[in-house]
């Protein structure tokens, strides 16, 4: 599979998606102006990983803020691991957000009622 690796940019994040060396990355602002054409390749990439898993899947997803049509769109990504786990794959969202933003911290909760699928909550310390 190719790798993904997105730049990041004033309002979207860097992504890493890399199979062969097991790192799943998005981490930054998240809120283009297309939701669809950003998120597009991302979520086609995932839908050919599921043809094909690594046995461990444990993406990392460290948002500073993220826009509602972002998180729809988060949503129909992480459900594609959702799928992996139903399947037995192991499965993992480390979910970082900043140590005092609760709506980061809740938004991550919510997706992981959501799709019942292993959370690891880390909170960051500003670096200020």
């Amino acid at each position: 599979m190719k790798v993904i690796d997105i730049s990041p940019t004033e309002i979207t994040p860097k992504v890493i998606l890399d199979k062969e060396n097991g790192i799943f990355l998005i981490q930054g602002k998240c809120l283009p102006e297309d939701v669809k054409s950003f998120y597009g390749p991302v979520i086609e990439w995932f839908d050919e990983y599921r043809e094909k898993p690594n046995d461990f899947t444990n993406i990392v997803l460290d948002f500073d803020y993220f826009n509602t049509a972002s998180s729809k769109m988060i949503l129909i990504l992480l459900s594609k691991l959702r799928d992996l786990y139903r399947v037995g794959k192991q499965v993992e969202v480390t979910w970082m957000f900043p140590k005092y933003d609760a709506e980061l911290a809740e938004a991550g909760e919510e997706f992981s009622e959501l799709l019942n699928i292993p959370f690891n909550f880390v909170p960051k310390v500003d670096k200020h």
